[in-house]
């Protein structure tokens, strides 16, 4: 039930009514303002001991938080793709005073991704997120929900992504969601709609940095 809700969550989102050419994405490097307390908080309860080489979180205005995760494996192959979503909501105000309730367990599904989809995924978001989101441009603080990307070395956060370029980018996120839940035949047949959602984002692109030369 908590998959099909974050999954209808990010595939209802409102996407933006502006033109895909000049449309930019409402991210920045590094943390927003105020933010980075409780969203290294969530990351850590959702990581645990472990450190991913790529994730999503979201830290949404009411509610639970949630996230996706993929970690390597130390001794090489498949690696782990975790979906994650907070018990009970971490930021919580109480008496007039903010509590970050990290002391919980929250629900997890877990399964294992080829290495060389998750390697192929991760060095095309890294490759997405540093083009779209240029080295000093600022990430917005929101009263709304905040994502948080970490790929790699990158961080990115700020606003829902949108335009055909975040469109594809909650579209991937929505199949590990999907993946992290399911038997392995639709998962197979996950990782072939992930590896042509990411054909498509490599053109989107090359289309963005044609649009951006001219």
């Amino acid at each position: 039930m908590r998959v099909a809700l974050l999954v209808a969550a990010l595939v209802f989102a409102p996407v933006a009514h502006a033109d895909d050419d000049t449309c930019r994405l409402a991210l920045g490097r590094g943390w927003p303002p105020a933010t980075e307390n409780y969203g290294s908080a969530v990351e850590k309860l959702f990581a645990g001991e472990q450190q991913p080489a790529w994730s999503f979180t979201l830290l949404p205005k009411m509610g639970a938080e949630s996230g996706v995760l993929l970690i390597a494996n130390p001794d090489g192959g498949d690696w782990t793709l975790r979906r994650a979503v907070a018990d009970q909501r971490v930021h919580y105000w109480s008496a007039a005073k903010l509590e970050l309730r990290t002391q919980q367990a929250p629900e997890i599904d877990e399964a294992s991704i080829p290495a060389e989809v998750a390697a192929r995924f991760i060095e095309d978001w890294r490759t997405a997120l540093s083009t779209a989101v240029p080295d000093g441009s600022t990430a917005p603080f929101s009263e709304g929900d905040t994502w948080l990307f970490v790929a790699g070395d990158l961080r990115v956060s700020g606003l829902e992504p949108t335009c055909e370029l975040g469109k594809l980018m909650r579209e991937q996120i929505d199949l590990l969601i999907e993946a992290s839940d399911e038997g392995d035949e639709k998962r197979e047949k996950r990782w072939r709609q992930l590896g042509e959602s990411l054909d498509r984002m490599r053109d989107a692109l090359g289309t963005t940095a044609a649009t951006a030369a001219q």
